[in-house]
């Protein structure tokens, strides 16, 4: 736990970003740069190096970085569906083999689906039944990599999302997740990652969970209005956690503009994720926890003021909306994990960054600065 509060991780991946694994490099080849500069940029002991990291990452090392180098407990996978990977970038099949290996930690996965695909349906069930029924919900992308090109599609389209939706419903899956506000490298999209579509869908199925991840990134005033509106629309923090590191003062505003609308009342409806190995865990949960709100900021409230961040919200974050809209109960998960591997290695202290994956030796010094050291057990 991270200070005393239960960490759910709603977002984790493990990515092939090898040269062997781009089906076009026009498109994965500025991904892949992108992501390896991010993860070079990070601070003191938790850079490394850019081309180190487009490699194929293994689920071992994400468990390892997740649960020893980090005070997370829970985690969730999802698979991606972004075909100018060969695999999709994170595959289903790294998915099935999360949920399989470490039951209690990676409780399940979001099935992805491309809607402009080979039988998007088909799709779906098979990426249920890969991951052993543990689904947690249904992932998005808002452009389909189609026999070489990028094709945008909406989430208000009868035709082709709807039919998905209501398939997804009848299986028992009532929470969606769409991509949103972060363009993928220089892909033709239009305004595909604009969240406006997600109004027609969340009114069209008040039943069901939209999730935008990555929400307010980008159209941060947009999506203010819809999360403030719909009580199905969620914010994910995957990407947004990584501003509370990098650029505090713009996580601040990204976060109060967030709450503009619903205020407080919409803290409710705000899920935790780091997208790790996307980024390492623990700078993005130390950050969050030292977060708060700058005084400025509380008066940018539409209505009302936005809220000053309590600890009691952070739990919601961290862990307690997960287990909400999943249906899961914290104490239960604490005794599944209670002295498995990684609850041992966290009694004895998080480990360094990257220090139980193959890449220990490419933490980078001087821009990055030293490893950080081993963190004293918690009380």
């Amino acid at each position: 736990m991270q200070d005393g509060i239960f960490v759910i991780d709603s977002v984790v991946h493990a990515f092939d970003m090898s040269t062997a694994n781009e089906a076009d490099p026009r498109y994965a080849g500025p991904v892949n740069d992108f992501l390896g500069n991010l993860l070079a940029t990070a601070p003191d002991g938790y850079a490394i190096d850019a081309e180190a990291a487009k490699r194929d990452w293994k689920v071992e090392e994400t468990a390892s970085m997740l649960f020893k180098e980090s005070y997370t407990d829970i985690g969730i996978f999802h698979h991606t569906p972004i075909y100018f990977y060969k695999d999709g970038l994170s595959g289903l099949q790294k998915s099935a083999e999360a949920v399989e290996k470490y039951p209690d930690r990676f409780i399940g996965s979001y099935v992805a689906v491309d809607p402009l695909g080979e039988d998007p349906l088909g799709q779906l069930e098979h990426g249920i039944e890969a991951v052993q029924g543990k689904v947690m919900g249904l992932k998005l992308y808002p452009v389909s990599y189609t026999e070489g090109k990028v094709v945008p599609w909406q989430m208000d389209d009868p035709k082709v999302a709807f039919p998905l939706y209501e398939r997804a419903r009848e299986l028992g899956v009532k929470n969606v997740a769409i991509h949103k506000s972060l363009p993928l490298g220089p892909a033709p999209s239009g305004d595909a990652f604009h969240p406006r579509d997600v109004e027609g869908a969340a009114s069209q199925y008040p039943d069901l969970t939209f999730e935008i991840v990555h929400g307010g990134i980008s159209f941060t005033e947009e999506t203010a209005w819809l999360f403030g509106r719909y009580p199905n629309i969620w914010i994910n923090l995957e990407t947004v956690a990584i501003f509370a590191v990098l650029r505090p003062r713009v996580f601040a505003e990204i976060f109060a503009g967030l709450l503009t609308v619903g205020t407080e009342a919409a803290i409710d409806r705000i899920l935790w994720s780091t997208g790790a190995m996307n980024y390492h865990a623990r700078p993005q949960l130390e950050a969050f926890m030292n977060f708060q709100m700058p005084e400025d900021l509380l008066e940018e409230g539409v209505f009302w003021p936005v809220p000053q961040i309590t600890e009691e919200h952070k739990r919601k974050i961290l862990g307690e909306n997960a287990a909400r809209l999943y249906g899961l109960d914290i104490d239960a998960l604490k005794q599944k994990i209670a002295g498995d591997e990684f609850s041992a290695s966290q009694a004895e202290g998080l480990l360094p960054a990257y220090s139980t994956t193959s890449l220990a030796d490419k933490v980078l010094a001087g821009s990055g600065g030293s490893e950080p050291p081993i963190i004293a057990p918690r009380a």
